[in-house]
């Protein structure tokens, strides 16, 4: 594998109900089968990935569920439980301050603080070499839909922007600088062939260079139809009504991917087809042949 699936941090997202979280399963999947030490992160989602691969007991500590692939729900509780015992390293100093419940009421108050040490999280991990403690060869973040995404990624330039100075812009511009190391880090967009995510992928693609400057490394176009009927197959159930209409209607899905296509090719990187699938539920067949439709694409 190469170019995109080089990098060790790629952060999936895209307009909610497009299959991002698929995606994300996929490439994970596909990530682990090569041989690389894979993490797979979800963000407070209640485990759904653990479940669509198989492994529901995966919560917000870091799991390992098969061989070479390790999981974590990131919670903002566990994951601010962690991060201050990294620092202070006393359970005991930990649970006087920070379970205190006048504590943790004002906490709430303190602008992206749950979003900074989930993210803080998984750049630690990214942070160690593959072969030490905590280290990985390769982290897929399954992240939320476009705008929390943009406000997740987005803070710790805000911090860095807002406090020159301190403890939190240290923080901060460490783990700005990661995800701005397009040696790195790469964004993954996942689309429909539909016009409300096509629009709302190219405006989240210019979000991420210009304002973020994270970078851009492929897009995906999900449930995309290729054409399949010639004018012989029309004319052969032109009197036949319901089998002209399912016919009639594949060639629209075939005409949106297609024009869906052309407007995302807009976004300079590399784009691929993931085929509308017609299984009731994605099993893990499903995954690992998604997992290798992208890695075939994105060489």
């Amino acid at each position: 594998m190469s170019g995109l699936l080089d990098r060790r941090l790629l952060l999936v997202t895209g307009k909610g109900g497009v299959g991002k979280s698929t995606v994300a399963a996929s490439l994970a999947l596909r990530l682990a089968a090569a041989g690389l030490l894979t993490l797979l992160c979800e963000v407070n989602a209640g485990g759904r990935l653990g479940r669509m691969l198989g492994h529901p007991q995966v919560g917000p500590h870091v799991t390992l569920v098969e061989p070479n692939l390790s999981m974590v729900d990131l919670q903002p509780d566990a994951a601010m439980r962690e991060y201050v015992l990294s620092k202070i390293r006393l359970e005991r100093v930990y649970r006087a301050v920070f379970e205190n419940r006048m504590v943790r009421y004002f906490l709430r108050f303190i602008p992206a603080l749950a979003e900074t040490v989930m993210l803080g999280k998984v750049l630690w991990h990214l942070r160690q070499w593959p072969d030490a403690p905590g280290g990985f060869d390769r982290i897929v973040v399954d992240l939320p839909a476009t705008g929390h995404a943009l406000n997740l990624l987005g803070v710790p330039q805000s911090l860095v922007s807002a406090l020159p100075t301190g403890p939190m812009a240290s923080e901060a511009s460490w783990m700005l600088e990661l995800l701005t190391d397009q040696a790195i880090s790469t964004a993954v967009l996942v689309s429909l062939p539909e016009e409300l995510p096509v629009n709302e992928t190219l405006e989240l693609a210019d979000a991420l260079r210009s304002r973020l400057r994270v970078k851009v490394g492929a897009v995906v176009l999900n449930q995309a139809v290729a054409p399949r009927f010639g004018p012989a197959d029309r004319k052969a159930v032109v009197e036949r009504p319901g089998l002209a209409a399912l016919v009639q209607a594949y060639d629209e899905d075939a005409r949106r991917t297609e024009d869906s296509m052309e407007r995302l090719r807009s976004i300079d990187a590399p784009l691929v087809q993931l085929p509308r699938l017609t299984a009731p539920e994605l099993g893990r067949e499903e995954l690992t042949a998604l997992g290798d439709t992208l890695a075939e694409g994105l060489r």
